[in-house]
């Protein structure tokens, strides 16, 4: 009897000990290995698509939540209750007149210019029901930028929303003479050669197309194009497949969503956080969302209070919105348990749960055509994603050494990438395998291998560059430092710097521009500025540059700052210096060369002085 009784003291001592050094030593380990669970489960689900060649797709979750629970609310938007039968049987009258009387054919790929309303999703899953894929055009885009994109993914067929067909009068005749057929949300159009689609839903059947044309044997074919900004200067179609669009769909369900969830999208759905993320999540648990048509800071928690919202996207930028509205009794008073996005800085994240209550903030870090995610499950401020042993195991990603002045990864002697220590800042790569494949971008072989760094390590393996550079500290937590090379990120938008400096370069007096992002104290990503050189015998001219910049580029990539300098700095290689000019900023008082700043009101580029220099870091001047 005592030697029981000390065999079993032993072994409550022993666990005892076990569950305090585990407590001690791993905090994370069960919820990080309950998480990997849930997240490996949903990954044999995919695997087992594999070998039964029978991939159920997110359009098909769709038709089945449609059959399951077809009297439930699906979209809430502007008033209106829109359930899964009324968008299940309205995407269905599209899909027999794309059939009818568009003629269009399985394999076909189709442009979406629309904003955020529920018919952008009947038209989606419409479009999708035929077999065809889809691509999402940014709204913002205008003249070559959008012609460029019908280039890209091969698009021969444009769907327009009713309210943005004014938005095509610049570029209809060179959509038309490239046997681009256009097709506009409306009853009866204005342009003869705008054919309608609302006159002919009527009297469509709303009876289901054969399901063969939407059937796909493989999770790696391409369903839709969501366009990047490019490097290149024009946007990038990178290729989104079933498989992507499957593990986008998840990430409610990972962190813990439930079909009794309401889902606020004030996103725009032309994005993959607000499509992918947002209604393929929202399909996946069976929820309903809120559809907002564009953002709006004081609306916002007036419309989850009234709809019971549990769950919200965010962007960064969003949430410091939210923190400056001005506080009421009532900011506590919501049903809001969790937000799901990225790019939330610290001090916004603690001020935001501060004021508006303890609601998780789940970070997801990964970029639209990228191969690796990272989320934040555990809610640690300040941070984008976890990482642990059994992580690693499945997604194999490394920090190596990055060189800004140079921009360039460092190498050792035998021209291989050095990793960084733990804690130490690194350019994020993800390798490039049959678990972790990388799809590039439409229409270029050359962008796709451009996004790839190969012999990083070993001769022959590849990489997929993030362009970040991140920090993983000791406890496995994933921290974002910023951004290399050509790209940005202002107002939630990703700015292609190539793209700017391609469109000032038209202007008449700029012999050489230099555009990068600066940083303004309590705003979130960069703000664009532009360096430049002025062609001989010729001078600045604030109100025609302010003309070009509003007439061809959207409001999110107008430089904010003009530098004008006498001669434009370089690299060894003659790339153009952006190191200096980004660290120096705007500050007239330390910079010499002469500084200009936008100016809505007076329709101008106006000189940046101390005051204007000061008000924009006191917040009082609107950017």
């Amino acid at each position: 009897m005592t030697l029981s009784l000390g065999w079993l003291s032993a072994l409550v001592a022993g666990v005892f000990s076990a569950h305090v050094l585990q407590r001690l030593c791993f905090p994370y380990f069960w919820r990080d290995l309950l998480f990997l669970l849930r997240v490996i489960r949903y990954g044999v689900k995919l695997e087992l698509f594999k070998i039964t060649s029978s991939v159920c797709t997110v359009l098909e979750r769709f038709i089945q939540q449609a059959q399951r629970i077809p009297d439930k609310p699906f979209v809430l938007y502007d008033g209106r209750v829109h359930t899964y039968r009324d968008i299940e049987q309205r995407s269905n009258r599209l899909a027999n007149v794309f059939l009818e009387k568009v003629n269009l054919r399985k394999g076909d790929c189709v442009a979406l210019l629309m904003g955020n309303e529920p018919d952008f999703l009947c038209v989606w899953f419409g479009l999708a029901k035929v077999g065809c894929s889809v691509a999402f055009l940014n709204t913002n885009i205008k003249a070559k930028s959008l012609l460029h994109c019908f280039n890209c993914c091969g698009a021969k067929t444009l769907i327009v929303g009713s309210d943005l067909v004014d938005c095509l009068d610049g570029i209809l005749t060179s959509l038309l003479d490239d046997n681009i057929q256009v097709w506009a949300m409306k009853s009866q159009s204005e342009h003869t050669q705008v054919h309608t689609l609302l006159d002919k839903l009527d009297a469509a059947s709303d009876r289901p197309v054969p399901a063969a044309l939407r059937a796909t044997a493989s999770l790696k074919s391409p369903t839709l194009y969501i366009f990047t900004s490019g490097t290149t200067g024009l946007p990038k179609a990178a290729v989104i497949t079933h498989l992507q669009s499957l593990k986008a769909a998840a990430g409610f369900w990972a962190f813990g969503g439930t079909e009794d969830d309401v889902v606020y999208i004030p996103l725009p759905l032309y994005h993959s956080a607000a499509s992918l993320i947002g209604i393929g999540g929202t399909i996946e648990l069976g929820a309903t969302c809120v559809l907002k048509k564009k953002f709006s800071a004081s609306q916002f928690w007036n419309d989850c209070r009234k709809h019971d919202v549990t769950v919200f996207q965010y962007i960064g930028e969003l949430c410091r919105y939210l923190c400056n509205q001005p506080k009421t009794e009532v900011d506590k008073v919501h049903k809001v348990r969790m937000g799901v996005g990225n790019g939330l800085r610290q001090d916004v994240w603690r001020e935001f749960q501060s004021r508006f209550g303890n609601i998780k903030m789940c970070e997801v870090y990964g970029s639209t055509e990228g191969n690796l995610c990272f989320m934040n499950h555990i809610g640690k401020i300040g941070t984008v994603g976890r990482s642990n042993f059994f992580y690693r195991l499945l997604f194999k990603y490394d920090l190596v050494k990055y060189d800004m002045e140079k921009d360039e990864a460092v190498k050792d002697q035998h021209g291989f990438c050095q990793r960084v220590e733990r804690g130490e800042t690194g350019l994020l790569l993800s390798k490039v395998s049959a678990l972790s494949p990388f799809f590039g971008y439409a229409g270029s072989k050359q962008l796709t291998e451009k996004k790839l760094m190969r012999n990083v390590f070993v001769k022959g393996d590849a990489y997929f560059n993030t362009g970040d550079l991140m920090a993983e500290d000791h406890e496995g937590f994933i921290c974002f430092r910023d951004r290399v090379g050509d790209t940005f990120r202002w107002k939630g938008e990703n700015v292609a710097t190539t793209e700017v400096t391609e469109t000032l370069g038209l202007v008449d007096f700029i012999q050489e521009v230099n555009v990068y992002g600066v940083e303004i104290q309590g705003h979130e990503g960069r703000a664009g500025m532009a360096a430049m050189i002025m062609r001989p015998g010729l001078t600045f001219d604030g109100k025609k540059l302010f003309e070009h910049v509003k007439r061809d580029l959207p409001a999110y990539a107008h430089p904010l700052f003009i530098r004008l300098q006498e001669t434009m700095e370089t690299t060894s290689t003659f790339k153009q210096q952006k190191f200096q000019l980004v660290r120096s900023g705007f500050n007239p008082s330390t910079i010499s060369d002469p500084l200009y700043v936008l100016d809505y009101q007076q329709r101008n580029y106006i000189p940046l002085t101390d005051s204007i220099y000061q008000s924009i870091l006191a917040g009082e001047r609107k950017l």
